[in-house]
């Protein structure tokens, strides 16, 4: 398996981590279980955040800007609202 491979599919597995902690957090019952949920979703957000600047150096995520007059278009949009 090739780097990149192997670093597209561990961050997919964080991110699932972060949802995973992200949920116990919010439906944590005490303080105590809330922050040992809170304190794994920073470290897997860390390592997300780590994982990503990696393959971004890489040239392995790509990203698209957002061209101005979507942005425009839908700021409006939703202004009217």
């Amino acid at each position: 398996m090739e780097d990149k491979e192997l670093l597209e599919n561990e961050l997919l597995n964080v991110k699932g981590l972060c949802d995973l902690y992200l949920h116990g957090t919010i439906e944590a019952t005490t303080a105590e279980v809330h922050s040992a949920f809170k304190d794994a979703l920073n470290t897997s957000l860390d390592i997300q955040n780590k994982l990503y600047n990696l393959m971004a150096e890489k040239g392995w995520y790509k990203t698209d800007i957002a061209e101005q007059a979507k942005i425009s278009t839908l700021k409006q949009k939703y202004a009217n609202q």
